[in-house]
């Protein structure tokens, strides 16, 4: 049987990157996903992902979403459970960068990116929790949660200052949750990404940050969307047993170095 078989998960962010690689390998393990973002443009470029995820025999809905806006995020929440009976996975995968150091950081582009990487993953784990609550345990689990993370959740980000105080934050969060929410069978953890190359262009891919990961990766190669997914499918499934809080590194042993 496939590994969530049955199952309803919602990606944030799932148009592009790391959210459209989990959500297609979602939906290849029996999930019904439901992409929640603001576009179903992919950056990297590629047609929309549920049209991907269809053609690969999975199913797949996409509801427009900002997640910085709590009335989104409770009609997102209350539409899955109303269609599709109840939340099994969310993957709070939604984020901003700024690309700034401190005092190139304005207001704006810190509430922009707070707004987004942080305030969206609180809103979006309320609104499924307050959902999971009222779920049957199926398995071990009434629900869960997988939050992405990052390397500079725990590290600093050069040069990027919300972005690196925003995963912070969901590093705390995650085991906030899990430790407040585990008594009622909701299960919370995160994935802590390195370098990942996603297609995007920009600042990501700029040869001094290629070669500061390169330098900083002790594997021989940098990230790939489908590495995180995996990471992300493990703690959606039923195989994670007695594992709730934990941040897991998918990032070649950048923290290790």
């Amino acid at each position: 049987m496939r590994r969530l078989e049955g199952k309803t998960a919602i990606v944030t962010g799932g148009s592009s990157g790391i959210g459209r690689a989990i959500a297609r390998l979602f939906a290849a393990e029996g999930a019904v996903v439901v992409i929640a973002d603001v576009t179903e443009e992919a950056i990297e470029g590629g047609p929309p992902v549920c049209e991907v995820i269809e053609s690969e025999g999975g199913r797949a809905v996409f509801h427009r979403t900002d997640v910085s806006r709590a009335d989104e995020v409770e009609h997102l929440v209350a539409t899955t459970a109303a269609r599709f009976g109840r939340i099994d996975v969310l993957v709070n995968n939604a984020v901003l960068r700024a690309g700034k150091a401190l005092l190139e950081t304005s207001e704006e582009d810190w509430d922009r990116v707070m707004a987004v990487s942080l305030k969206g993953a609180y809103l979006c784990a309320r609104a499924a929790v307050r959902r999971m609550l009222v779920q049957p345990i199926t398995g071990e689990a009434r629900g869960r949660i997988v939050n992405i993370a990052s390397q500079h959740g725990m590290v600093s980000a050069p040069e990027d200052f919300a972005y690196g105080v925003s995963k912070a934050g969901i590093v705390y969060m995650t085991r906030q949750i899990a430790a407040d929410y585990a008594k009622e069978h909701i299960v919370c953890n995160a994935v802590a990404p390195g370098k990942i190359l996603t297609g995007k262009a920009g600042r990501a891919v700029e040869p001094r940050w290629i070669e500061y990961s390169h330098q900083r990766t002790p594997m021989p190669r940098l990230g790939r969307p489908d590495d995180v997914a995996r990471a992300a499918l493990f703690l959606a499934s039923d195989e994670a047993t007695f594992i709730t809080g934990h941040n897991l590194m998918v990032d070649g042993g950048w923290m290790a170095a």
